[in-house]
Order: C-alpha cells, then sequence, then structure tokens
C-alpha cells in the first residue's frame, strides 16, 4: 500500500484521503467515479432486453471511457518493468571518515538514519510485456524520499553506458529497435550502428556477454553509470560513482539457459522479486561510491566523465557509505510502479552535477519524458510526491488536484518576490559549488577517446565459458550482417584484443561454411526459424 505523505496537501477537499472517504453508504460498495451506489453491474440499460442500448446509459459511459484511457503511453525505453518499496540506510561514513568532508547530503550524515524509497528496475529496449529473459541492459532507477526532498539515482545493472554524447541517444536506440518497416528487431541494424560507433566496443562486450542476461533482479549490480558530483559545507566538490552491490550474490545466464526458462515463464524476473518480497526474503543492496578529485585528470588515459569507461578500482576503491533493503510490494503495479517517474536532474542539496555530456542530456530528457507520459502534475502523484511540504509558485496543468500553498501565506501571490506574504527563499545550507570554466565553446569530441582498452580488458577479465557465451552470441548476431559490417567488427575487435577479433572471425568462418554447406544463407534461416515449425508442426483444424 502506499504509505500517506506527510503532506498537508495530499487529502480530498473534505480532508479525506480517497481510501477514507464513504461511498455508497459502505467501503465495499460499488459506485461510478462519482460516487453513486451502482445497482446493476451485468447489464447496460436498453429498450427491452435486446437492445438497442441508449446514449444516456451513464454508468456505462464512463465505465468503458475509463477503461479505453486506462494506459499512459509506454516508456519509448525502459517499458518493462518491476518495482519495490523500501528503506536505505546510511552509514555517515566514507572509509574511516566522516562523510561530512565530502558531502553535505543530510540524508548521509548519520549512523543508522532511515530514509525510505522506491525502486523500479527494468529492460531497456523491449516493450512492456516482453520477456525478461532478452538480452538488454537492465534499468535500477532508485527514488528517495529525503528530508530536503527527492533524490533520484536513475542508472543500470551495468557500470557503462554505449555512448559518451547525449545527442548520439536517439540514434543508438533506433538501431536496437525494431525496423522502422518491419518492425522486427535486426542485428544488422544494431551492429551496423555498432561497427559505425568504436565507443560501443566496451558496453557491447558486456552486453553479448552472460552479463547481457542478469538471472533476476535480485542478483544483478546497479549503477549510476553517470559521474556525479558530491560538495560540502565548504563549497568543494568531488567527483563521484555510485555502484550497488546486491548482498545475495550476482547472478547471469547463457542464452541456452535463458532461452529455455521463457518458454516456461516470460515473467520470471518480477515473480521473483514480488515472491522474494512476500516470503520475507527482503533483496538487499550495499550502495558504494569511488571519489576521485575535481578535474581533467591528465595523468589517466581516459576522461572521468565518460560513461563507456570503469574507473578502475586498484586506483579508486568502492566504500560503502549505506543500504538498500527493499521490503514491500506494491499493491497497484499502474499506480505505483507505471507511473513511477524518474529523473536525473532530482538531485538534493550536496549532490551536484559533472560536466558528463549524457548525464547533461539525460537531465533534460527523463523529466521532459515523465511529463509528456505521466502528465504535466506528475509530481502531485503519492509515488512521486516528497515526504515533505512542498510549496511553489506553480500552478494549473493537467489533472492539478491542489495547489502547493503553504499554511500561513497570501493565496493570492503566486510569484517571488513580494512583500506580500508570500513564499521566500531558503536559507543557503553552505557554500555554493562553483567550478570554473576557460575553453571555446566547440562540437567536439574528448580528446582521451579510448575506444579500445577497457574493453580488452574486460574481455580478458572474463572467465574462459564467459568468453566462449560472448564469441557464440556476437557470431550469431554478425553472420546476419553483410561482409563489410562482419570484417568491421572483427576489425575493431581485434583492437581491443588479438585473440578477441580472432575468436570472433573464426566463428564467423565457421557459421559461414556450416551456411554453405545447408545452402542457406543465415539471413534466410534466422529469418525463418519459428516460422517454418509454425507452419510444419501445427495441427489444421476444422472450420466451425
Amino acid at each position: 500500500m502506499i504509505e500517506p505523505t506527510n503532506n498537508s496537501h495530499n487529502t480530498s477537499p473534505n480532508n479525506k484521503t480517497p481510501e477514507q472517504s464513504d461511498a455508497g453508504g459502505g467501503t465495499n460498495i460499488l459506485t461510478t467515479r462519482q460516487g453513486h451506489p451502482i445497482y446493476d453491474n451485468q447489464n447496460t440499460r436498453t429498450v427491452g432486453n435486446r437492445g438497442p442500448a441508449t446514449l444516456e446509459n451513464y454508468q456505462f459511459l464512463e465505465k468503458m471511457s475509463h477503461f479505453d484511457r486506462e494506459r499512459v503511453p509506454e516508456r519509448v525505453v525502459h517499458a518493462r518493468g518491476a518495482g519495490a518499496h523500501g528503506i536505505f540506510e546510511a552509514y555517515g561514513t566514507l572509509g574511516d571518515e566522516h562523510i561530512s568532508k565530502y558531502t553535505r547530503a543530510k540524508f548521509l550524515q548519520e549512523k543508522g538514519k532511515i530514509t525510505p524509497l522506491f525502486v523500479r528496475f527494468s529492460s531497456v529496449i523491449h516493450g512492456g510485456h516482453s520477456p525478461e529473459t532478452l538480452r538488454d541492459p537492465r534499468g535500477f532507477a532508485v527514488k528517495m524520499y529525503t528530508e530536503d526532498g527527492n533524490w533520484d539515482l536513475v542508472g543500470n545493472n551495468l557500470k557503462i553506458f554505449f555512448i559518451r554524447d547525449a545527442i548520439k541517444f536517439p540514434d543508438f536506440i533506433h538501431a536496437f529497435k525494431p525496423d522502422p518497416v518491419t518492425n522486427i528487431q535486426s542485428p544488422v541494424r544494431q551492429f551496423d550502428f555498432i561497427s559505425n560507433s568504436p565507443e560501443t566496443l566496451h558496453m557491447v562486450t558486456f552486453l553479448f556477454s552472460p552479463w547481457g542476461i542478469p538471472a533476476t533482479y535480485r542478483h544483478m549490480q546497479g549503477s549510476g553509470v553517470n559521474t556525479y558530483k558530491w560538495v560540502n559545507s565548504d563549497g568543494v566538490g568531488v567527483l563521484v560513482k555510485y555502484h550497488w552491490e546486491p548482498l545475495q550474490g550476482i547472478k547471469n545466464l547463457t542464452s541456452a539457459q535463458a532461452s529455455e526458462i521463457q518458454g516456461k515463464n516470460f515473467n520470471h524476473a518480477t515473480q521473483d522479486l514480488y515472491e522474494a518480497i512476500e516470503r520475507g526474503e527482503y533483496p538487499e543492496w550495499e550502495l558504494n561510491v569511488q571519489i576521485m578529485e575535481d578535474g581533467e585528470h591528465p595523468e589517466l588515459d581516459f576522461d572521468p566523465l565518460d560513461d563507456t569507461k570503469l574507473w578502475p578500482r586498484e586506483q579508486f576503491p568502492w566504500y560503502p557509505v549505506g543500504k538498500m533493503t527493499l521490503n514491500r510490494n506494491p499493491v497497484n503495479y499502474f499506480a505505483e510502479v507505471e507511473q513511477s517517474a524518474f529523473g536525473t536532474g532530482v538531485l538534493v542539496d550536496g549532490l551536484d552535477f559533472s560536466d558528463d555530456k549524457m548525464l547533461q542530456g539525460r537531465t533534460f530528457s527523463y523529466s521532459d519524458t515523465q511529463r509528456y507520459r505521466v502528465g504535466t502534475n506528475y509530481l502531485q502523484l503519492p509515488i512521486n510526491s516528497p515526504r515533505k511540504h512542498v510549496a511553489t509558485n506553480q500552478r494549473d496543468g493537467q489533472m492539478a488536484f491542489y495547489q502547493d500553498i503553504a499554511k500561513g501565506t497570501n493565496p493570492h501571490v503566486n510569484y517571488e518576490p513580494s512583500s506580500m506574504n508570500g513564499l521566500k527563499e531558503a536559507v543557503r545550507p553552505g557554500k555554493d559549488h562553483t567550478p570554473y570554466y576557460q575553453a571555446a565553446l566547440v562540437r567536439q569530441r574528448i580528446d582521451r577517446e579510448n575506444n579500445f582498452k577497457q574493453a580488452g580488458e574486460t574481455y580478458r577479465n572474463f572467465e574462459e565459458w564467459e568468453r566462449e557465451e560472448l564469441i557464440s552470441n556476437l557470431v550469431g548476431g554478425i553472420s546476419a550482417c553483410e561482409q563489410h559490417i562482419q570484417d568491421k567488427m572483427v576489425e575493431l575487435f581485434t583492437q581491443c584484443d588479438e585473440d578477441y577479433g580472432r575468436r570472433v572471425a573464426e566463428g564467423l568462418k565457421m557459421k559461414a561454411e556450416m551456411m554453405s554447406k545447408e545452402k542457406a544463407s543465415f539471413v534466410e534461416e534466422n529469418a525463418s526459424e519459428g516460422i517454418d515449425q509454425a507452419n510444419t508442426d501445427s495441427t489444421e483444424a476444422r472450420p466451425y
């Protein structure tokens, strides 16, 4: 059940919540949306019992018109998801030091301090009812209802991303989404984009390995992916990376295992999360951060703001700063999971943005998407509303059901500044963080792209069975492509690691020879896979 907030404005006009309001003389009596008792929910009003129906069927018209509008637009990305409520317990320290040395964020300051939260896990590319066994990054979005307002940490299960500049995001998503003509996803489109975007190689190496199919939501890592900043009371900022480490352990699936599970249950991850919480096996994650001085760090062979790169753990250790526990399932999926809305720009005091190009772009895109998808006043919904009093001069808009007017202020004043008892500015909690810039305004790539080194290191760090699975999955997809794309992919993988490129090349050669012997191209075989079986193995039926 959604917990009511402490906000006095989250009530209906008669000062009762919807759960408390009387309807039809009793709480278990079916009513219309206007509160009218329904005496017959089985039959429309008709001329005689055979019809026709009449236009003044208000009960029917309300019921059907609302049913027609039960869905909001599906998320363009992260459409398939599951969620749960929980708590975050702060440790109050970073290593041997008090955390206030690095950040003044209030919810992190005290050991044992509890902050309520909501988490939504998701897949990225596939639609709202897609199987949870498909190869895809998984979204890992956390909304903490802190005393200073909401903090959203919007990330993925993998610690890096495909691209480093948000202007490429629509193109990346288009390449991985279904073909606009056939509405069928195509590895040709995907590897066409990848072969022309070498920065994707590190993420591709993770995605096509077993790390591309987490076994369950409970057994996957999470990461903020972007580089953020922490700011202390003196206004000093440091760069930070966030990592959620599952205390249940990490489990991934091979393609064969995923296919077998999909044939039995395509909701397995959602069901696993829900049932674990129901039986009291509350999943836990520890929040770890990596810290780096704010700056360009020319001593590194990569840019710390580059989302395609890992910060080496041996150079930048992980420091645990708190623990998350998920302990309560949603009561209504739509109200709590589907309408939950996250944004990378939702930061509390003590947390700040870095100059990360992906972060800057996401900060506009995410909240803009929620205003389109859920509505202008999406933050008035209980799942998204802060657990503190809200007072703004923002008014009206679609589906506004209250005004966040502070008690004792002048309701006629919806602007600031004012000398007529309107809202006032808050007291500054500490010195502003004021980074200094001196550079030309340009459209340029970062200086240290280094697209191949970390992809090769990740490949070499895999266990042998993970490398075999990676090569098999890549060969399966790249084989569908034209020869020039295959050649380009082999060239790129070879630059990552000689063995990596050689094994992909050998796999492609073996695949081509096998297909040649069978006198059928991979494209034809892949396109007809399942279709031929549906035509040949099906049973004919007589018409009725």
